[in-house]
């Protein structure tokens, strides 16, 4: 069976960056399963992975543009200390979230930097403009059971038409806030 679409898949990896340093990789004896084609996986490595079978091994290289983005510069802000609670401690490589300006939403930011000036942070993800380089085994391919294809198919929030109501309490229950996302909503 094929890497492809839906196909729960199994994989050993390692990540490193382009000096060959070590950014991640699956512990020994516990590979990563993931569904196919749904964005478990960056696009550029889910491309690339597309048509392995089970036993076959691969080097994959992925562009910034097909993995966490390029780096953008807006995304770093430095932020005056006394919007920060008093005793709320704060350390470099510390994430929280944060409310865009808005007000309509959150992201993750990255604390880089404390200084005088305020407290510097990173919207961007920490591989972004980062060229990847993943050592892949597909270890199985297999069918999904139906209960892992339900949010495919509409049995939790955020999975596609019918969605919201479908398995999760209704709207009220599950947080879709009247938007199910998928089909064109």
């Amino acid at each position: 069976m094929q890497v492809a679409a839906t196909k729960m898949v199994k994989i050993n990896y390692t990540l490193k960056d382009k000096d060959g340093v070590l950014i991640d990789a699956s512990p020994d004896g516990e590979p990563l399963e993931y569904m196919h084609g749904v964005g478990s996986l960056i696009p550029g490595l889910e491309k690339q992975m597309a048509g392995m079978q089970a036993g076959e091994k691969k080097h994959v290289v992925v562009e910034p543009a097909e993995g966490y983005g390029e780096y953008d510069e807006s995304l770093v802000q430095t932020i005056s200390r006394d919007r920060f609670d008093a005793d709320f401690p704060i350390e470099v490589g510390q994430q929280f979230q944060a409310q865009t300006p808005e007000g309509t939403g959150a992201f993750m930011v990255r604390v880089t930097k404390i200084s005088d000036d305020g407290i510097t942070v990173d919207g961007n993800h920490e591989l972004a403009g980062k060229q990847l380089h993943f050592d892949i085994e597909v270890v199985d391919v297999r069918d999904p059971t139906e209960q892992e294809l339900e949010p495919l198919i509409g049995g939790g929030c955020g999975g596609g038409c019918g969605s919201c109501g479908g398995g999760c309490g209704g709207e009220e229950g599950c947080g879709c806030d009247g938007g199910c996302g998928g089909c064109g909503e």
